[in-house]
């Protein structure tokens, strides 16, 4: 008999909504008030999340964020900057010390990335685990997060097909990542500083031969719904657990929307700020 776990589909929100929420189920759970948990979400607007220790300043262009109405946050996992917009967005929440969760984090990407195979499996798409032939130096490290792939994320003939960021808290493991359908690639190499016109449009000519989303590869455009049912599917026998709906009480989102206002919605005038 399989594993019960929850599942939460939160819908669209914004930003700071999306990573407060977040945030919340790792603490809820580390109090032992709701079961391991795999969230669903989308963006109410394209917005652009960078990692805990990821520097912003003469990186990030907060000028074409505003021109492209793109939101800015912070997340409490690492990695670099992701643009979040036409995607299905996944987290999940489980205890360090449970069965299935391995002590090496490499390890662990492992384990849970299963669900996300069998997800792909489900749209008619063979992706496999990408597996990195050296250590990236910090000299080859990107701002970007789909620029570079890192151990046991999805790659489909050899190119990037999605992003994950994980932490440990609390004695609490917490994995997210983006499901691209689509990428705007004018608008996420907008938002990015560069030294000429000419290295931006390098980069980006060079992000076309690594990364690939689910719509140029089947050939159609995919929904929202589309994806979490296909994710819902993939998590469950890639995982071997069995998956239950709940929603959050209202006394639970006026938890999230505290967050959120508190540590989230501060905005670019404190992102070098870290708690």
């Amino acid at each position: 008999m399989s594993e019960t776990w929850g599942i939460l589909d939160s819908g669209f929100n914004d930003a700071a909504i999306n990573m407060a929420l977040d945030e919340m189920l790792l603490h809820w759970h580390s109090q032992g008030k709701i079961p391991p948990t795999i969230r669903f979400y989308g963006w109410s607007s394209p917005s652009l999340t960078v990692g805990r220790f990821q520097p912003v300043d003469g990186v990030i262009d907060f000028n074409a964020l505003e021109h492209h109405r793109c939101q800015f946050v912070r997340r409490m996992t690492g990695g670099s900057a992701v643009l979040h917009d036409d995607e299905l967005t996944y987290s999940i929440v489980v205890s360090e010390d449970h069965p299935k969760i391995p002590e090496s984090i490499v390890e662990a990407y492992y384990v849970l990335s299963h669900g996300l195979l069998e997800g792909y499996k489900q749209l008619g798409i063979q992706a496999d685990y990408a597996i990195p032939h050296e250590k990236q130096s910090k000299k080859n490290q990107t701002a970007v997060c789909f620029e570079k792939t890192a151990y046991y994320e999805m790659i489909v003939d050899g190119k990037k097909i999605s992003g994950n960021a994980q932490t440990r808290k609390k004695g609490v493991l917490l994995q997210h990542g983006s499901i691209p359908m689509s990428i705007d690639e004018d608008m996420l190499f907008d938002v990015f500083i560069y030294s000429s016109k000419e290295k931006r449009q390098q980069k980006q000519n060079a992000f076309k031969e690594k990364v690939i989303t689910i719509n140029q590869i089947t050939n159609r455009k995919h929904s929202y719904e589309e994806l979490k049912q296909a994710f819902i599917s993939g998590f469950q026998s890639g995982l071997g657990i069995t998956l239950k709906p709940f929603k959050l009480t209202e006394e639970q989102w006026e938890e999230v929307r505290q967050l959120a206002s508190s540590k989230y919605e501060q905005g670019i005038h404190s992102v070098q700020s870290i708690d």
